[in-house]
This record gives structure tokens, sequence and C-alpha cells, in this order.
């Protein structure tokens, strides 16, 4: 044996570790990024002193003062930290400032790769919140849904300890990120040559990440001579991909697919993009948001010629791929089926002779966008007394209107705003005799697109140009000469001045929700409340005085409980003023105990409670809802201790904590806690209850409508002496209408629509009739929400229309000032006076809000409600979902239906590898918030789509707690069966569909409805046929219990041929749309977010290849050739049938029909394939080996050694 030598062994240990270094590298990215960095790398936006600074912010370390402060606790601080490279972030953690009061609650993240430009971190489709910390010494981490990558971190707190301020230690993990880089300059493009001069493709996976300013470039891009072509490309800072597998010369195939995806990706960030194709199904995706569909055509090969290039179109591009921009920006990570085309670049492996100047760097951009809202503006300082005004800017918005900059002139001004899609110049001054120049130029510019402004004064005149464009300049004379003032305001907001400006706030982000508290016109007297605005909703916050982790103390007798007294910063009356008027309302709760239960006490009463709205006692804690006397680990499943609901209820000798949101609103605020169990010897208990936050408001949508002149509704006298507070929306297409009136003797008040522009508002307190108009300048009867507010007290009356139009009046010094009504409150037609027609909502008199609703219930010639958006849009919720009115516009619940998106269109499939299931249990716990079917059916509804080339399976099989049960099954030779067995019979019934291969890896649907003994069951496009069950079986499906698809995985009694012979090895292919009768459970089980009862076992990709749109009608039994009998042969068993599926009675006849047909059917298909499948000039020939092949263009393959390698890849089995 050969002898290992001194200088040999250390080589095999540095491999070896290096083996062992790669190998574990691969499998974590879970390093500490931050604790390791000095000092300088922590910046924060402030510090409270010195020993507070943002070095100190390490989690868990004690050095300084235990962390990082701010001196201002406000949601504008920030903790940032470098990490000094690009790295890839897959974890944060925090902790509050050591042994302090100090801990931030929730907080956000921004990241950067230059530490100006930065992101927020998204996740669900929104900008997250992350929860933080309750105490200065946990630490919470949280795995992040979407890892990123990125130089800089930030911390932006939202909210914070009540009794301390903001406090932080935090932690980054992760991994290090390295990636070649290739900067493109519009000019250089790069071209990957393939093996052979033509590639046939019948697989692709392509990846790259870009970033980018510019809103068009072409970033990669494929063609063959065929007319087969791959096009990714920025167009309008959207991505599009094109791809054409293939169109014939007649015309008859147009192989053409065009999807896009996001919007305003040229913000210099980086975006990674994925292609998966196979066959005819492709996936895209754009920044984890994923599009699964099937190109057009019936081509299955990407036939390219040559090459496939990057960053522009080739030079030898056909002219018809013409008249498109090369790309302007970074690459990086570019990888063609398997190839790293960034590492080949740099290796000199490709052609790269187009670039000027090939650097494999990312420039970063000099120029930053910045976003403003209605409250914010820049504010620049500029020269005074100048004679020449000149600014320059870039910007995009949706909305139609909107200051841009304002400059004052000595004295005067300079305003630019957007009015209308239009970019408008308002120069005036106010010396003397007033002087205005008006000037504008461009259309529809709130397009989302950046647009580039340039204005110019100087010497008398005045220039505008937009987008560079100097067709588009306008030019006018000034009859002043221009002296500027200084400062340049830039955005929606500046400081008020004496000037006058057309548009004072730029028409930004509105939010839907509304924070308020009653004024002085209600019955209640004015209190404040906080408004938390940083966030996606609005909330209103209402502290009580209970400090945080308050310790529990014992009662002086073991019997005694402790009662916890909580005391808001405001009456009773004002809190439930709040809940009553909210949509939402939570209130946190926390319990951390050490030897004290909560809820459960041996003897099965509640050791703690809490008391409410009304003085009620409620048993349940946070994260759990009313009647059910758990925590949220008992609704989680995932307390300490199986058997009991609530961790504290394990009763260890260690802290553990309960801790979830109430949020039954009608049993909120949280008054009082009563807590039993802390006399033992050891119990300890901290009590935390957080501040009542609600949002929304529900009077805003209570409306009624008004269908006749003389229809309205009544209420009480309005009570009205000195003061009159009234507000209203109303909708119409009527051109005349009274909206309310009271009257008196000779007192009165009226509001009413005087004519199509025309709002009134009149009143009489004994001086004699006022009116007050206001003009509209549209139309008012064009079925859109409108706005009206009256006020009225002893000094003057106000009307406003639409927060814009404004008509006040004085009130005389002498006078009646009384005003004296005594009829009811009239809403709509009254006495003789013309009525409404129309809806109104949100009626507000002196700051209670009449009840339109419930009213109009009662009422003839009005209904509740108002046909808002719903009767327009319905149409648009598709599948079934329910169209959800809100506050301007709409959406689309397709909580109750297999589908999702916002027009619950979206298919929602997965797909199955061999043995995966999912598995859902049907509950009986209304309080789960999850769809119940438990119970004795007698009908039932099943649907779903599925594809698959694989047998024998099980598709879906739902089980009881009796023996009863339905399967639908794949057998040997691809054809479906469904089982019933409802009890009463020997055997299941069984319905089979003999002539029908399923199992030919193309989509199908499927569709079976039970009531009592009838069974109907519809496949594909095909009529429906109807079964009967025999009299003997039940009719009852009983205490249904769990929905299983792909496999069975059950304990208790299971037909044993469903596992003999279906149950093994599982389920391979597609599913999507399964729905059983109002659960979906594939869906639940791939939407991780929302509460179920669904679980995976195996692997589960979510992708809608199991679903196809029918393109074919339906088709009447009496032409179906695969018709199967009108009923079922009972009892069914696969010996019937012998294995080739040919029933040898009648062989001999059927022999001869099938030749005759076989012979007609190959002279049909020969000349099909001649006159229709060319592609473009290409003719398809048969040659050996198609027999065997799926397709024509595999047959070819399959018998070129040209294209061994990518036929290779076929015989795999591969999903995308």
């Amino acid at each position: 044996m050969r002898r290992i030598v001194g200088t040999e062994l250390p080589l095999i240990l540095w491999i070896w570790s290096v083996y062992v270094k790669l190998s574990g590298g691969a499998q974590s990215c879970d390093e500490v990024l931050a604790s390791p960095l000095p000092y300088s790398a922590f910046t924060s936006s402030s510090v409270l002193a010195a020993d507070f600074g943002a070095g100190y912010a390490k989690l868990n370390r004690r050095v300084g003062n235990g962390g990082w402060s701010p001196s201002d606790s406000d949601t504008y601080q920030w903790l940032q930290v470098d990490l000094r490279a690009r790295k890839q972030i897959t974890a944060i953690a925090t902790q509050g400032r050591y042994s302090s009061s100090d801990w931030t609650k929730h907080y956000r993240l921004l990241y950067s790769d230059t530490g100006s430009n930065w992101k927020p971190y998204r996740q669900d489709s929104n900008i997250w919140m992350f929860s933080g910390n309750w105490n200065s010494e946990r630490a919470v981490r949280h795995e992040l849904q979407h890892p990123f990558v990125a130089r800089f971190v930030r911390f932006i707190p939202l909210d914070w300890s009540e009794e301390g301020r903001i406090g932080l230690r935090v932690e980054l993990y992760g991994c290090a990120y390295w990636a070649d880089v290739i900067s493109f300059d519009g000019q250089g493009v790069i071209s990957y040559r393939f093996r052979q001069k033509k590639m046939k493709i019948l697989k692709d996976v392509i990846s790259l990440k870009f970033k980018t300013t510019k809103g068009d470039g072409v970033l990669l891009h494929g063609e063959g001579q065929q007319g087969d072509y791959i096009t990714l490309e920025l167009r309008r800072a959207k991505l599009l991909l094109q791809i054409n597998l293939g169109s014939n010369q007649y015309g008859s195939i147009q192989g053409h697919t065009s999807v896009s995806s996001g919007s305003l990706l040229d913000d210099e960030h980086w975006h990674s993009v994925l292609i998966e194709r196979y066959r005819r199904s492709v996936n895209f995706t754009l920044d984890q948001h994923m599009q699964s569909f099937r190109t057009n055509g019936e081509f299955d090969h990407l036939d390219l010629d040559y090459a496939i290039t990057f960053g522009g179109m080739p030079v030898s591009a056909k002219p018809s791929s013409g008249g498109r921009e090369n790309y302007i920006g970074c690459m990086e990570a570019i990888h063609y089926n398997g190839d790293n085309i960034t590492n080949l670049v740099r290796r000199r492996k490709v052609d790269t002779s187009s670039f000027h100047n090939l650097t494999f760097s990312c420039v970063e951009s000099r120029t930053f966008p910045a976003f403003f809202n209605s409250t914010s503006s820049l504010q620049l300082l500029g020269q005074t007394d100048e004679d020449t005004v000149s600014v320059r800017l870039q910007f995009r918005t949706w909305n139609p209107s909107g200051l841009l900059f304002f400059t004052p002139l000595m004295p005067g001004g300079v305003e630019v705003s957007l009015v209308e899609g239009k970019v408008t110049v308002h120069i005036y001054v106010t010396l003397g005799k007033n002087t205005r120049v008006d000037i504008s130029s461009g259309s529809g510019l709130n397009d989302g697109q950046w647009h580039s402004v340039h204005f110019l004064a100087l010497e008398g005149i005045a220039m505008l140009t937009i987008n560079g464009d100097e067709m588009s300049t306008v030019r006018a004379a000034i009859p002043i000469q221009i002296r500027t003032g200084g400062d340049y305001f830039f955005g929606g907001y500046f400081p008020r001045t004496d000037l006058s400006p057309s548009q004072r706030l730029f028409s930004g982000l509105h939010a839907a929700h509304t924070c308020r508290y009653p004024d002085s016109s209600g019955p209640l007297e004015p209190f404040r409340v906080t408004c938390n605005m940083m966030e996606d909703k609005v909330w209103t916050t209402i502290v009580n005085d209970l400090p945080a982790q308050s310790p529990v103390s014992s009662g002086s007798r073991p019997e005694d409980k402790t009662v916890l007294t909580l005391n808001y910063s405001m009456s009773a009356e004002q809190v439930n003023a709040v809940t009553s008027s909210a949509e939402f309302c939570e209130q946190h709760v926390a319990y951390m105990c050490y030897k004290s239960r909560l809820l459960n006490s041996p003897d099965g009463s509640p050791s703690t409670w809490w008391v409410g709205r009304g003085n009620e006692k409620h048993f349940y804690w946070g994260g759990s809802g009313p009647g059910v006397q758990k925590c949220a680990c008992g609704i989680e499943r995932n307390c300490t201790d199986p058997r009991y609901y609530c961790n504290c209820d394990a009763d260890l000798r260690q802290w553990k904590e309960d801790a979830g949101m109430l949020m039954y609103k009608d049993h909120l605020p949280v008054s009082q806690v009563v807590i039993g169990d802390v006399h033992r010897s050891g119990s300890e208990a901290r009590l935390t209850v957080g501040p009542l936050r609600c949002q929304g408001d529900r009077h805003f949508w209570n409306a009624a409508s008004f269908n006749t002149p003389a229809s309205y509704l009544h209420f009480p006298t309005f009570q009205a002496e000195t003061s009159i507070d009234v507000s209203f929306y109303f909708k119409t297409s009527a051109s005349h209408g009274v909206f309310l009136e009271n009257l008196g003797n000779p007192d009165f008040i009226r509001l009413e629509l005087k004519s199509a522009t025309v709002v009134s508002f009149s009143f009489d307190v004994g001086n004699g009739p006022v009116e007050l108009t206001v003009h509209s300048s549209t139309p008012l009867n064009d079925d859109q929400w409108h706005k009206v507010e009256v006020e009225r007290n002893i000094k003057e009356a106000v009307l406003r229309l639409d927060k814009v139009h404004r008509e006040a009046w004085s009130a005389p010094p002498q006078g009646h000032i009384h005003l004296q009504l005594f009829s009811q409150l009239f809403v709509g037609a009254s006495g003789a006076q013309r009525g409404f027609l129309g809806c109104i909502r949100s009626l507000k008199v002196n700051g209670v809000t009449l009840d339109l609703e419930g009213r109009a219930k009662v009422t003839p010639g009005v209904n509740p409600g108002c046909s808002g958006h719903c009767s327009s849009y319905r149409m648009h919720c598709q599948n079934g979902g329910k169209c959800i009115e809100k506050y301007n516009g709409y959406s689309c619940d397709c909580s109750l239906t297999t589908f999702d998106g916002p027009f619950c269109n979206e298919d929602v499939g997965g797909y199955f590898e061999s043995g995966t299931l999912v598995r859902y249990d049907l509950m009986s716990e209304s309080s789960s918030g999850v769809p119940s079917a438990v119970g004795n059916l007698t009908r039932e509804e099943l649907s779903f789509s599925f594809s698959t080339s694989h047998t024998p399976a099980v598709l879906i099989y739902i089980s009881s707690k009796t023996q009863d049960y339905l399967a639908v099954v794949l057998r040997n030779n691809g054809t479906l069966q469904i089982r019933y067995n409802l009890g009463g019979l020997r055997e299941p019934f069984t319905i089979s569909l003999n002539h029908r291969n399923m199992a030919n890896g193309q989509p199908h649907n499927i569709n079976i409805t039970r009531q009592d003994r009838l069974i109907q069951l519809q496949v594909d496009h095909y009529s429906t046929v109807s079964y009967t069950l025999p009299e003997d079986s039940d009719t009852e499906f009983n205490l249904v219990k769990t929905i299983f698809l792909g496999k069975v995985f059950e304990t208790g009694q299971i037909d044993p041929v469903l596992i003999e012979r279906y149950n093994t090895p599982g389920f391979v292919g597609c599913f999507s749309r399964v729905q059983f009768n109002r659960i979906a459970p594939l869906k639940a089980a791939l939407r991780t977010g929302v509460p179920s009862t669904a679980s995976i076992q195996g692997v589960l990709v979510e992708s809608n290849c199991g679903a196809s749109p029918l393109t074919v009608p339906p088709m009447s039994a009496v032409f179906d050739p695969w018709q199967p009998d009108s009923g079922a042969q009972f009892p069914f068993t696969e010996e019937r049938v012998s294995r080739d599926g040919i029933n040898r009675d009648s062989a001999i006849i059927g022999g001869i029909i099938a030749l005759v047909i076989f012979t007609i059917l190959c002279t049909l298909v020969f000349l099909v394939r001649h006159m229709f499948h060319h592609k473009g000039s290409y003719h398809t020939n048969e040659a050996k080996g198609a027999e065997s092949a799926d397709c024509a263009d595999a047959a070819i393959i399959v018998n070129d050694p040209a294209f061994t390698e990518t036929i290779d890849e076929s015989k795999k089995e591969w999903f995308i």
C-alpha cells in the first residue's frame, strides 16, 4: 500500500476543510452580522446623550447606557447599521435598552446599497410593520419571508413604551453576498452564442437582477429564423415578457404571447426576475410575485438561432424587432439555462465586442427621487434680488392636479402646478396694480411616468418646456421686471403667506380612514385623542394609567382576588362614543406568569377574568374570542403544555407569557382585570394592558336611497336654537330636490339642490328668510358623491360644498337669534316640496349621526344603503366573489371562492410531487374563524381541476367520524371513478367513466353535486349526467371530518380498495380550483397568512397548471362520442374489464370498425399537418421514433444528434 508523504496530508486536510465550509455555507445563511461591527458602523438620527449612542445598540450588550435612545421619541427617529459591504439579510432581532423602561414595540425596516436611496421592506404586498418588544430584556427575532441584499439597514421606530421612550438593541443575521455586476451604457450588448447554430429548446430557466433609472430598454432577446422569439424588456417602467413558440404561415396558429408585471421599476433599486418555462407552461416571477400562464399556439419548443443577447437587440435582429432602446443600467447574477453569464463575461468567454468600456461595477446615480404627500415640502435656499428664475425638475404622479413648486417674488410669486394633467405657470406681482401671467404646456402628464419641467423667466420673457421637447416650449411676455425673493418650495405644502396661489396642496395620497373626536356641536364635551397616521390605517389611540408589566400583589387571604382597575384619559361615555362609531377596535393584553395560572384552574373555573364595556365579565384572553375560554396559544395549538389552552396554565416554575389582541369591539375597553392565582408561595405575575386603538368610521357609509319624489324619512325635531351643524354626502342624477327640512312658525331651515350646479341653505329665525347658495363649476347631478356642510350660530352662517365652494353670511347686530322649530325633521320630501331622488349618507346633525339605514328599513319608498360602486363594478368580481363597498371604491371578497386576486380571477393551484398531500380538518368551533362543514349533510358540491399523466392516484378523499366517505380516484388505465359510501350498502356506490383517459397530461374540470339520492356529474365541457343512489343507501353524509388531496393519511377504518390500489405512490401533477361546499382547502393551504386548519405534507409548489380556460363550448349528450351510460352499474369492480380495456365479446366487430376509423384518421391527420402545422416556411417531417414521441417536434429531436443535449432534459419530470 502506498504511504502518504508529509506534504500530501496537509493538502488533503485543507481540501477537506474547504469542502466542509462550502457544504455548510450552502445550507445556512444565519451568521451574526451587526455585533462584530465597530462602533462607527452604527449611526442614528439623534442621541439622548453620549452614552446612549447608536454604537451601543448591539443585541445583548450592556455597555454604555445599555442601548440607543434618541433625543426625542417620535416617528422621525432612526437607527442605521452599515455592514461595510453588501450582505444577504435573512433575519432581524431587537431588544429594548438594558434594565430600563425603554423599548420599541413596532418598527419598519429600510435598506439601501448607497445609504441615500432607501427601499422599505415589503411583505404581502404591503410595507411591513414588525412587532418589537414589550420589555427591555427579551429579544424578539423575525425570520424574513423575503431575504434581501443591502449594505445599509435602517430601523424606523413606530411605537414605543408608554412609560419610557424609544430604546433599541438590534442584530442582523445573514451571510456574505457576492455577484458579478455589469454596467450597461446603452451601447454594449452581451451576445451568448449557442453550441449549435440552431437550438430547439424545450425548457428554459432564466434569472437576473437589474437596477436602472430608465423606464425603457431591452434586457434580453433571442430569435430564430422560423419566427420564434423571446424578449424581456422594460417599457414605460413596466417589465414586459414576450414569447412566441411558433406561428404558421396561414395564420391559423398565432403563437405570440405577451405578459407584463410590475410598475415604476426605474427606481434605482435592485429587482429580481425569474423565467421558468417547460413546453407551453411559463412561470414569470418579479420580486417574489409570480404569474403563471400558458403560451398561445400549439408548439412546445423555442427555436432560436446562433445566440441570445443581454442588454439590447443584436445588430442582426430582424427589422420587425427594431425600434427598441438598449438597456441602460446595471445587471447582476445573469443565469441562462444553467450558465452563469456574468461570470462568463468576466472570464471573457462571451462576445462583448460592442462595449466601448466594459465595467464590472455599478455607478450609483447622483440624483434620487423624493416622495411628497399633501403635508410635505422641500425648502431650498435661493438668491435674493436676482432678475432670473430658472428651475429644472422631474416628477411623476397619478394625480391630475397639485403644486410642483413655488417661489416668492419681490413682491408676488411664481407658482408651477399640475392642473388636470397640464403644467401651468402663474406669475403674479402685487405691487400697485395686480399683474398676472399664465402659461401652460403638456397634457396627460399624470400617467405615472417621469416628466421633466424647465421654467425660465428673464428679461421680460417666460418660457416653459416639457420633457425637453423644444416643440412644446411655450413663451409669454412679462410686463414687469422679475426680482427673486429667495427661497424655493417644492412639493405640496409651504408656510402660508399673504399670497394666494391657486394650488396650495399637492393632490397626493389621501387616507381612506379618518381619525376624529367629537367637537362642541355634539352631546359630549370635546376630548383629546391621539391619532397615529404613520401606519397604513389611521388609528385613534386612548391610553390608560396601568404601567406596562405591572406587578400583581396577592390579597391578605388566600381566597381574595387582586383587582386592577384601569382609568382612561376620558370619561366612559366618551370612550363608548369612540368605540361605537369605529369600524374596528383592538387592545393588547399580556400576562407574564411564574407559577401563576391564568384561565383554567384545576376545578375548571377561571382563575382570572377581565371586565369590559357594560361591566360584563369575560373569560377569554388576547388572541382568542368571546365564548372560548382560551388564550392565543390555545387557538393556535402551540401552548407550552398541550393539555392546557394557555401557557400560564401549565403552572411552571419559570416565566411564561400569554399575550394577544382583544378585538371584539362591543366588549372593549378593558376596565378591570381580576387575578386570582398569586396567593400561593412563589407565585408571581405581571400584567400589561395596552391602549385602546380604534380605526374607521362605521357611520361613514350609513346611507339611504330615495326612489320617488314623495319619499322621505322623518326624525325627531331638530333642537338647534342657537347653533346648527349639519353635514352629509349626496349623489343624484336629478337636477332638483330637497335634502332636509324642519319647520316652525315662521322659523324654518331647509337644505336643497336648487339646480344642477347650485346648493342652497335657507333659514328664518324671525328676522326674515335668509338664503345662502354655492355654485359649482361642474354639474352636481353626475351620480358622484358630493359633500355638503352647514354651520349656523348667533354670529354667522356658513355653507360649504365639496370643501371647495363656500358662502358665508353675518348675522345682524340686532334681532332674533333663537331658532324655534316644532315639526319633525324631514330628510327628503316635505309638504308640497318636491323631494330628493338619489342617495344620502353619513348625515350628521349637531354631532349625532342619524341612522338612515335603520329608518329606511321601515319606511316605504326608501331603501337602506345605496347602489354605489358595486352596482357598477359587480361584474368585475368574478367567480362568485362578493363586491364590498369601500369609502372611495370597492373591493372583491374572494374568501368563499377558490380564486384570488383583486377581481377573484386568479387561479389558486399547486403542483404535487410524489407523496405530497394536503389535509384540511373540518372543525365545529365557530370561534376559530374557519368555515365549518361538520354535520350530517344531505347535499354537497365538490369541484376541482387537475392534470396528470401518472396513475393510479387518489385525487380527493373526504372522510368522516363514521365510515361514510366520498372518494375520487384515477385507476390504472387513467379512467376516473367516484366512490360514495353513505352507509346501508355492502359495497360503495361507484360511478366509473370507463372510456375516457383522464391521465393524458391535459387539464380536466370535475364537478360533483349530490342532493339526497340524486348525484350529478359534469366532466370538462360535456353535459351533466345524473345518477341515483340505490334505495338501500343512506342519504346523509354523517359527521364529515377531513378533506385529503393527493393521498390519504387517515386513522381508523378506510376502504381497503383505496389503500391497496390507488394510494401509492400518490398523486403527481397539478390541482386547482378545489372547493367542497364553501371550503377551498388547497387555497387555505397555500395562503399561510390566513387562519385555517389546512396542513401540507411533502412538497407543494403554487401553480395554476391544473386549470385551463374552457375554449370548447358545452357538448350535448347526443353528440358526445364518449358519453357514459345514463345509469351506473352497481356494484362495479375493475375485474369486469380486462387489462387492455377491450370487451372480448365484441372484439372482432370492434377491431374491424377500429381499423376503418384508424385509416380515415391517419389520412385526415396527414392532410391537416401538411396544411396547417408549418412554422413559417419550416416543414415538420415525421421521423423515426415519432410513434413514441409526444409530438412531431420531439420526434425530430430524437432522430437529430445535434439535439441530444436538449432532448435529454425532456426525459426528466419538470414542473414550472
